[in-house]
């Protein structure tokens, strides 16, 4: 494990908040998915429970809970003698985890193109428009969490509920994985264009279309990652 730069130090540079909206559990593990998103808490990062909690002002308590969800998530592990860190899947994990994300994609594409109303393909197509109009403006967070958006609004047309609770499941082990695919600003043409044949095939409801476009679309951010990694590894030599 890595030892991190101060934590009091990355949480008032980040503007962090954690203002109570859903529950403190979850208003921190927010907080925190964004800290590892943005990697002002990189991979192999030790994250002492006690200094992070009051470097965000809140009791231990809260922050525990929090990080017992990011640890079913994927997001932080846990060294034998129980000390947490920030996960560092292998590549080949990630690509294994990203195939069966597709498939269930695939799958929820299928069937939201039977079970979906039209005004609910219609508000799918109209996050990927919001996506094409901030294009050039939006943040690479902000991109990616409407991109998210996305994705779990086509998840949760199937109206399929193991469905959506599977992919929910596997979505957030991949949560930063989808981040460094995401923030490639040079790709995001390719990805509103791939985003849009998905839009065309669940609009005139190709069920066999959309399941294609879908798995291809997550083939691609295997491949994004894969090339990040590399450049990543090239950098530090």
């Amino acid at each position: 494990m890595r030892k991190g730069p101060s934590l009091s130090k990355i949480i008032a540079e980040s503007d962090v908040q954690v203002a109570p909206r859903k529950s403190l559990r979850e208003d921190t593990a927010d907080a925190l998915r964004e800290l590892i998103l943005l990697e002002k808490l990189p991979p192999g990062t030790s994250i002492p429970e006690r200094d992070l909690a009051e470097a965000m002002g809140i009791s231990r308590t809260p922050m525990r809970e929090a990080m017992r969800m990011l640890e079913s998530e994927g997001l932080i592990e846990y060294s034998r003698t129980r000390r947490p860190f920030i996960a560092n899947p292998s590549l080949e994990t990630i690509r294994q985890n990203l195939q069966v994300l597709g498939t269930l994609e695939a799958l929820a594409g299928e069937l939201a193109c039977k079970e979906a109303s039209d005004a609910i393909l219609k508000k799918i197509a109209d996050l990927n428009h919001f996506m094409q109009e901030k294009s050039d403006s939006a943040d690479a967070l902000t991109f990616f969490k409407v991109d998210m958006q996305f994705h779990r609004a086509i998840v949760e047309a199937s109206n399929n509920a193991p469905l959506i609770e599977t992919h929910r499941h596997y979505n957030a082990r991949l949560f930063r994985a989808r981040f460094v695919s995401s923030r490639m600003h040079v790709q995001r043409e390719n990805t509103l264009s791939q985003h849009q044949r998905i839009i065309d095939a669940l609009l005139s409801r190709n069920a066999g279309q959309a399941a294609i476009e879908l798995r291809g679309h997550l083939e691609t951010a295997i491949t994004n990652i894969a090339s990040t990694i590399e450049e990543d590894h090239d950098d530090a030599k």
